[in-house]
């Protein structure tokens, strides 16, 4: 029991961001991937966590040493046209998220118990919001690091259905690719999944928290915060951690629907809910009860995180106070927005729209934000202006690099293969 209240406590902002990127919206992107391919798509997992661990290492980074999160960064010292542009593009991926993932949670509760959906979705949407409204930062933190292992869920899953193993580790080490348009989408599609606009705003955001919460920092951009190399090197600690498992809970979910969904045909999955619907007859109750209650755990961990990323964004761009450390009454803007973002999202469940053509649109979004974002925080990190001694090293200057003009050709891929 110490050994874990010790883990607990040693994990941050890095952990919770890497957990929060698994959330159903990406489960059903990767129960796609793996329902239409099968093990195909394993190898994805192994690609994308340098890349991933790099960009949100460079975030926190970027937070620890300015005592901004990225929109503050880049109004003091970029292009703020640049920056509502950016702003925009995550609001509207963001709220298209929310509405997807909250809508996702109340499918799988009605799975669960037999309770309307309008009913489900409006408890989920209120709960949510009182999350992050009114409960103080200190408890909150707590409350999400508890919440990461709901994703445990798709890990046991994994295991209680039977695996070709010999075929599992040949497809993670091995990429065997196939060039057709379906199979470069899911790619694409997995990526913007896993390098989101809204992890890079989070965390950067949540380490100043951090910091304020430490007595390193009185509030965001007022002085200089008080940090050390130990303080860097727990934060790198602590993001490795985070990426790892979320590219390991994304592994486990593809290898599930691979064996189960894929095996037997149902190469099409609508939402998360669905995935774990048509998992219990192939893997049984069990399996299905784990992956429908994993569904409603990683969206009461994300929802908070997406409405919460939305609003430290715009907040900052416009000067507001902002953080979770600060009462309603202290921040009303910042709340504000956090309510407004989850209440569109709740709306957003009752305009007839599909749910995975909600989940394409904010994948299409977060591919198009992406781009820019990279190359701003490329920039930042490696502005001595900005940053000091904490620079990018020569290897995040190389994985940063690679991952930002490999997903810069997504897009535009991406764009034409829409258009």
């Amino acid at each position: 029991m110490n050994k874990f209240k010790k883990f607990l406590k040693a994990i941050g902002p890095g952990f919770i961001t890497g957990a929060s990127d698994d959330d159903p919206s990406g489960i059903a992107t990767y129960s796609q991937a793996g329902a239409q391919f099968g093990y195909g798509q394993l190898w994805t997992a192994l690609f994308s966590f340098p890349f991933m661990t790099a960009v949100q290492e460079m975030c926190g980074r970027i937070g620890m040493v300015t005592g901004h999160g990225l929109s503050g960064v880049i109004r003091s010292h970029y292009s703020r046209k640049l920056l509502f542009v950016v702003i925009t593009l995550v609001l509207i991926a963001n709220i298209f998220n929310i509405g997807a993932d909250l809508g996702a949670m109340a499918a799988s509760g009605s799975l669960l118990v037999r309770v309307p959906f309008a009913v489900w979705i409006g408890v989920v949407t209120i709960v949510t919001i009182l999350l992050e409204v009114l409960i103080p930062y200190r408890v909150y933190a707590k409350f999400l690091k508890y919440l990461t292992f709901t994703l445990f869920a798709y890990v046991l899953t994994a295991f209680i259905v039977k695996q070709d193993w010999q075929e599992v580790t040949l497809h993670t080490l091995v990429p065997q690719m196939t060039f057709t348009k379906e199979y470069f989408m899911s790619f694409v599609a997995i990526l913007g999944t896993t390098i989101s606009p809204y992890l890079f705003f989070w965390q950067a955001d949540e380490e100043v928290e951090e910091e304020i919460l430490h007595h390193k920092l009185r509030t965001p951009g007022k002085g200089i915060p008080k940090i050390t190399n130990r303080d860097i090197r727990e934060m790198r600690h602590d993001t490795i951690l985070g990426m790892f498992f979320s590219n390991a809970v994304m592994f486990f979910i593809m290898l599930t629907s691979a064996s189960t969904l894929g095996a037997h045909g149902i190469l099409n999955i609508s939402s998360a809910s669905q995935a774990a619907e048509a998992l219990r007859p192939l893997g049984g109750d069990v399996a299905f009860l784990l992956f429908a209650f994993g569904i409603i755990g990683t969206g009461l961990l994300a929802v908070p995180i997406l409405a919460g990323s939305a609003s430290y964004a715009l907040s900052e761009g416009l000067q507001w106070k902002v953080g979770l450390s600060k009462t309603f009454s202290q921040a009303k803007g910042f709340y504000g927005i956090i309510i407004l973002a989850t209440a569109i999202g709740f709306i957003m469940n009752f305009l007839n729209i599909p749910p995975f053509r909600m989940l394409y649109y904010a994948a299409i979004l977060n591919g198009v934000c992406a781009p820019p974002l990279l190359f701003m925080i490329m920039k930042i990190a490696n502005d001595k202006k900005v940053m000091g001694l904490h620079v990018n090293s020569s290897l995040s200057n190389v994985l940063g690099w690679i991952i930002t003009v490999f997903m810069s050709a997504g897009a535009l891929a991406l764009l034409y293969f829409l258009l």
